[in-house]
Parts: C-alpha cells; structure tokens; sequence
C-alpha cells in the first residue's frame, strides 16, 4: 500500500512538471515542487537568479497612435437670442397675427393695437399740413408787383414744418401700436388675447433664435490654459440616446468663479432641426489638445512606484528597467511622454519577476493593437 502511495506522489509531481513547463514558465507561476512545500535538486541557479536561464517574457512594440485628451462637463441650452415681446404703450388688443410655435422674420407684426383714434389724429395732421403747403406756395408764386411781408412769408414756412413735425409725430406713435418681431426666429405661448387691454412692459410671447443655440458649461482652472476659442465641442443629451452635437468654442469668460475656481465657457451649434432646445441639460465634452502622434503602451507594462512609473524594454536580451513620463490614459492602454521610442519591446507579462539588466528569453511577441 505505502509503495501504491509513493508512486501516485510521484505521478502527480511529474504531471505537474509537465504542465509546467509548457504553461507555467510563461505566466511566470512556481516550480510544481515549491507548491508542495519541497525543493527542486541545484541545477546551475534557479530561472529567475542572475546565473541561471534567462526569464521568458512576452512583449509588445511601442505603438504610436493619434489621442485627443478632452474634459467632461455639464451645460445648458440657450437660444443665441431671445426676448420677451412687449408693448411700448397701453392699448387694446385689436389682432393676434402669430400662432403658437410659429417661425417667424424680423419685423412681422406679431400683435395689432387698436389704432382707431390715431389713424383719426394722423388724417387730420396730414390735412393740417397739406393746407400749409398750399399757403406756402401761393405766397411764393404772386405775380410781379404783387409783394407779401417777408414776415409773413416766414411765419407760412414755421407753420408748415410744425404740419410736418405733427404727421411725423402722429406715424410714429401709430408704428407703436403695431408689435414687431425684432430678429427671426420662434414664438412661444401666447399670453394675450383679443381685446385685452394691455400696459408697457405686459408680455405678449416669447421669441427664441434657436437656428443656432449656445451651450455654457464650466471648466476647472487647472485646464484654463488650453481652454482656446475655436476648439471642437461634443455635447450629448439623454433625450436623443447616441446622437453626437458638434459645436466649438465661442467665448471664454475674463472671470473665474472664485467659488468653484472654474472658468465659464460658451459655445455655439447648429441647430438646423431645433433638436436642442432651451434650458435642455447635455452631457459636454471639450477638446483640450489633439497629438497625432502620442507613444502608447500596454497597461499592464507599468510598474509603478510610489509617483513614478517604470516599465522593462528588451534590449540586447536583457531587461533595462526604464522610468518614464504617462500621459493620458485610455482603455487598455496608456500614453507615454517621455522614455521611450517607437517600436522598442515592452514587457507586457512576467514584469513580477524582473529586475533591472536580467536576461530574457522573448516567448511571445504581442501584434499592435489598431488604431
């Protein structure tokens, strides 16, 4: 029975070995022996001492690749103009020439006062100044001989400019009864109706140009210096699930908010489908830089210590342990700076068990992932 048990031991050991050999030298995983608590026989050093083999390890090139390094925000819609429409003087509501929601031009009477008693106050200032005219010029056309004060002559030209101030006058105050939309765009609700008697300042509608809207949204200080106008803007909004906004930059705030220590920024899009309407909340990421040609590497090739960053490059069979700078972030991969060129070998798998100038075996070359 005992030498039945020794033999099954030692099967297991050899399966184990086996196994090893094929697989666990790769990952990097223990002797089978060293599991089962016993020490393989000396060989000349063990895999990972300076006098043994070399460690095999799999790497992957440098790669270079375009990012964009951007911030998230958050913003609200605005109409790039938008007013309340209002009277300049009380009057009643004679017509209501807008409907709800209507696309309307600069300058379309949206709302008609009743203008009864003016037009009746401009015909008879227009009368007033046609008699004056008349006057004017039979004085100045009399037959030789026939003389007329010069005096009198002056006082028919003073009545006939007072004519004229007075039909001016007269116009100018029947326009105002007349409410006008001073830039294109939409109207609102209506809040009067006809008949209404209304004051200076009562609210009529709303008019928003929304052809093309702004977005603020704020940014922190920290990325102030690569905050440019003209840089690209992505605005998304739960609303319209995937669908991607595109806009830019269009004005920086001088102030930062001494609260928050941000800076507000404004930036204008399309709008042609009135897809984004005021006061909506969108989700906003803005380009800080473009570097068409950024060092990129395998996350898993870092060995950090501490606020430093390391990673092993194969260079003439051996493991040099290089420190270098990271830069951004992506998925799977990470952004070097500064330390290393493109399509040197990196360590991917089997960093755990390197040290600086130990000789390695390449097992494994990784192809480079797409761009």
């Amino acid at each position: 029975m005992r030498t039945v048990t020794q033999l099954a031991v030692l099967a297991l050991v050899a399966g184990a070995g086996a196994g090893w050999h094929y697989y666990g030298d790769r990952v990097g995983l223990p002797p089978p022996l060293q599991l089962v608590g016993l020490q393989p026989a000396p060989q000349g050093g063990s895999r990972g001492g300076g006098t043994g083999g070399p460690v095999g390890v799999v790497v992957q090139p440098v790669r270079i690749a375009p990012v964009v390094e951007r911030v998230e925000s958050v913003g609200t819609v605005r109409a790039r103009e938008a007013v309340t429409i209002t009277s300049k003087v009380a009057g009643i509501v004679e017509q209501i020439r807008f409907t709800e929601g209507q696309r309307v031009s600069a300058g379309d009477t949206l709302v008609q006062l009743d203008a009864a008693a003016l037009r009746a106050e401009l015909d008879q200032a227009r009368a007033l100044l046609d008699d004056a005219r008349n006057q004017l010029i039979r004085a100045r056309q009399l037959q030789p001989g026939q003389t007329i004060a010069a005096q009198r002559l002056e006082t028919l030209e003073a009545l006939s400019r007072q004519a004229e101030g007075r039909v001016r006058q007269a116009e100018a105050r029947l326009e105002e009864l007349r409410v006008t939309a001073p830039f294109g765009g939409r109207v609102g609700l209506r809040q009067v109706s006809p008949g209404a008697l209304i004051q200076p300042g009562t609210a009529i509608t709303t008019l928003d140009d929304t052809a093309r809207v702004r977005v603020e949204f704020s940014v922190p200080e920290v990325h102030l210096a690569r905050v440019r106008v003209g840089s690209a803007v992505t605005a998304r909004s739960s609303a319209y699930g995937n669908r991607r906004f595109q806009g830019t930059v269009a004005v920086i705030d001088t102030r930062l908010d001494p609260a928050t220590r941000s800076v507000r920024v404004i930036s204008e899009f399309d709008n042609a489908d009135e897809a984004l309407r005021p006061g909506l909340f969108l989700t906003v990421e803005l380009v800080l830089e473009e570097r068409e040609r950024a060092l990129l590497v395998a996350e898993e090739a870092i060995d950090p210590v501490g606020d430093r960053a390391f990673v092993f490059v194969v260079r003439d069979g051996r493991a040099r342990r290089q420190e270098v700078k990271l830069g951004l972030r992506l998925p799977g991969e990470v952004e070097v700076r500064d330390g290393l060129n493109a399509g040197e070998p990196v360590v991917v798998r089997g960093v755990q068990r390197l040290r600086n100038d130990l000789p390695v075996r390449v097992v494994e070359t990784l192809a480079r992932p797409t761009s």
